[in-house]
């Protein structure tokens, strides 16, 4: 087939997704730590809830939403749930991979401290792998919808609100569907739902919006110079 008229993809969509699918294997490994925030551990006792702490890997969440918010900004809704989509790809690879990982014996000459603590890493039960190819499905594609629908409403201003409404509303759910799916039965899930989805919207509201501006400035940039 000639495709030597073929549009050239923008240079934006092609350095956005690359990020996108790293973001999306890291954010599991990030999430095996929990980190309290400082003030906004404090938040917590404010509400009748122990200090607030959040699983790390919701930094690169927030950076998943972003790039897909800016992707509906530049190319429109179908291409942002379409970056969506294929990030099932490297997301379901790198799960069956840390399974494969997991179970091959680690080389003797390993320090004990190492394996175990990557053995840990890695054996993740599948309620947890479930539980974060719905909530990642679900949440992201929240997110473009709920973006892309506020600015078919206000046209192409307030993008901080857009973009900061739209990551607030896919983090609740996401934690609503995470946390359910991967925990309910195995203890009181209340108090983490509760402290999760405070601490993640206020990441939202102080991260998304500046972000979302760096975002969509580079990819104009990087489409200019195509």
């Amino acid at each position: 087939m000639d495709d030597t008229h073929a549009a050239p993809i923008p240079r934006s969509l092609f350095a956005f997704s690359i990020f996108y699918g790293g973001m999306v294997c890291i954010a599991g490994v990030l999430g095996n730590k929990q980190v309290a925030l400082g003030p906004l551990s404090a938040l917590g006792p404010l509400v009748g809830l122990g200090p607030l702490a959040v699983e790390a890997g919701i930094f690169a969440f927030l950076l998943l939403v972003v790039t897909s918010s800016a992707m509906a900004e530049l190319h429109g809704r179908s291409i942002a749930n379409r970056l969506v989509q294929i990030g099932f790809v490297p997301l379901i690879v790198s799960i069956l991979l840390s399974f494969i990982v997991h179970a091959l014996p680690a080389a003797p000459e390993m320090q004990p401290a190492n394996r175990d603590a990557i053995q840990l890493v890695l054996g993740g039960t599948w309620r947890i792998w479930l539980g974060g190819i719905v909530a990642y499905g679900i949440s992201q594609t929240l997110n473009v919808t709920i973006f892309a629908a506020l600015k078919g409403r206000e046209g192409g201003g307030l993008l901080w609100l857009r973009a900061g409404i739209a990551s607030m509303l896919s983090q609740i759910v996401d934690t609503l569907l995470f946390v359910t799916i991967a925990f309910a039965g195995v203890f009181p899930i209340g108090e983490l739902l509760a402290g999760q989805m405070i601490v993640k919207v206020v990441l939202s509201a102080l991260l998304v919006p500046p972000l979302i501006y760096v975002f969509v400035g580079l990819g104009k940039r990087l489409d200019r110079q195509a």
